[in-house]
């Protein structure tokens, strides 16, 4: 619950920063001037940008989350069977071990959904963010019955 508050503060301060620079863009604009429109057109890009990267990633997240409410419902969540060392943080070797129990489950199954999904979560948990993504983009793609990339 606390991931989602934080996630939704941002959000919001995010996009009363976007509209706070989209008027600033709009009285550039509305001043006439080549350099003014010019720089106004610029300003208002940015928010855009913005606001389409928030949408994405909210997308992705809500995505996520509903199959892991999904895989939960059926029992197939992994269970947390990482060593931590004393400070708390994933002992590298364990992950490691993991990490290669779910790759072999996912070549095995490379057209299931829950496998891509529990390697994304090796990934996570082995700190490899981009991996993670691709994994869990893929489990998405599968799951809905989308085209997935090779």
């Amino acid at each position: 619950m606390r991931a989602k508050l934080s996630y939704l503060v941002t959000a919001a301060v995010l996009v009363f920063y976007f509209v706070l620079v989209g008027s600033r863009g709009v009285l550039l604009i509305k001043t006439g001037s080549l350099l003014a429109v010019t720089f106004g057109v610029a300003v208002l890009i940015l928010p855009l940008i913005g606001l389409w990267f928030l949408w994405k990633n909210t997308r992705f997240v809500r995505r996520a989350n509903a199959l892991a409410a999904e895989l939960d419902a059926e029992g197939g969540l992994p269970v947390d069977e990482l060593k931590r060392l004393p400070s708390g943080r994933i002992d590298r070797d364990s992950a490691d071990e993991v990490f290669a129990r779910r790759k072999a489950e996912t070549e095995a199954a490379p057209d299931d959904w829950r496998t891509w999904f529990r390697l994304a979560i090796a990934y996570h948990d082995a700190r490899d963010t981009p991996r993670a993504r691709k994994a869990m983009q893929r489990a998405i793609a599968i799951h809905d019955g989308r085209p997935v990339e090779a």
